[in-house]
């Protein structure tokens, strides 16, 4: 479930209170629509109550926005997880302090394309994300607005960057190790992983 930030926090609670009788069936609340002119700190007292129904808070953040929007995001909403973070880049000490609390990044390169947020694929940040030490992931985001599910976003990114079967198998791994998933779900998916990435790594 995710709060659209060119609304009012008043219309955030309204959603909140509407997915009560259904949160059985969501896990995570997050932050998404026009990032800029809409921080992060504008949505604080309906972040606060989420975490308190038992929602797990997430939201986009640094990528339209600047790395402000990120530092808001971790310190005011408390985010487990940051939506692109691209931006985190332009701040050194935010980069230090997303890689110390192990904050994942759900980085979606086509989308980012297609909106701009970089021209053309060669010139995306994921590759200095992951050099930080950043928990770097590759996602889709809106397939059918943007066009490529998961795969394509893989096959564009690692063409653009010149990605290693290395590169892949991080960022494979960080997709389940910093998933929503149970901790048993997870360790059964990374070992599929790390089966695959022995079996083809002479290949």
């Amino acid at each position: 479930m995710s709060y659209l930030r060119h609304l009012s926090e008043e219309e955030a609670f309204k959603t909140l209170e509407q997915s009560l009788p259904f949160k059985d069936w969501i896990t995570a609340v997050g932050l998404d629509s026009s990032e800029k002119g809409n921080p992060p700190s504008k949505f604080k007292n309906v972040f606060e109550a989420s975490v308190k129904e038992g929602y797990i808070p997430l939201a986009h953040a640094g990528e339209e926005g600047d790395a402000d929007y990120v530092w808001e995001a971790l310190d005011i909403l408390k985010i487990k997880r940051i939506d692109h973070g691209n931006n985190s880049l332009q701040d050194p000490d935010l980069v230090k302090e997303i890689v110390r609390r192990e904050i994942a990044l759900t980085v979606c390169p086509l989308s980012n394309k297609a909106l701009q947020v970089v021209p053309e694929l060669k010139n995306h940040p994921l590759k200095k994300m992951m050099n930080s030490g950043m928990k770097v992931t590759v996602n889709s985001d809106d397939p059918a607005y943007f066009g490529g599910q998961v795969n394509q976003n893989f096959i564009e990114i690692q063409e653009a960057l010149g990605l290693t079967k290395e590169d892949i198998y991080i960022l494979a791994k960080n997709s389940f190790e910093y998933s929503l998933l149970s901790r048993d779900s997870k360790e059964r998916l990374l070992a599929e992983v790390d089966e695959y990435y022995q079996k083809n790594l002479k290949e």
